[in-house]
């Protein structure tokens, strides 16, 4: 198992509220080329290596894409809280609240729910690979 400590790597704090901001870096939470989309690819892949330290070190990359997810998620959450909703719609994340209030729900920029479609599992190592080098190549 791992350690886990209850504290983020890189500390966010964000001192003033940005919905717009907050809508653009909603995709890195939970869009196609996202963090949890990122952390399942690995996590999923995992299984259909043929090779252990290469299992181990997808492990370890996708947990690694869980912490990013945190971090993300922090910085969504402290760009919207406190707003009133009028501040929330001049900002254009009206309807994200209309749904979610100020809760962090995984979903695209334009709205879209996270779904598993995003990420590509076909059990053949190679495939994979290129997978995670074309979704991680797409994110920065």
């Amino acid at each position: 198992m791992f350690v886990y400590e209850k504290k983020l790597q890189y500390p966010v704090r964000i001192t003033r509220p940005d919905p717009r901001m907050a809508m653009a870096i909603i995709s890195q939470y939970g869009g196609p080329d996202g963090e949890l989309a990122a952390s399942l690819r690995y996590l999923s892949q995992r299984f259909a290596m043929p090779n252990k330290q290469i299992q181990g070190l997808l492990t370890d990359i996708g947990v690694e894409e869980l912490g990013h997810l945190e971090i993300v998620g922090a910085m969504v959450y402290q760009l919207t809280r406190g707003m009133c909703e009028s501040d929330l719609k001049k900002g254009g994340f009206d309807a994200y609240f209309t749904d979610h209030s100020l809760g962090v729900f995984p979903q695209s920029a334009g709205g879209h729910p996270f779904t598993s479609a995003y990420i590509g599992v076909k059990g053949d190592p190679i495939t994979e690979l290129h997978e995670d080098l074309a979704a991680d190549g797409a994110s920065l």
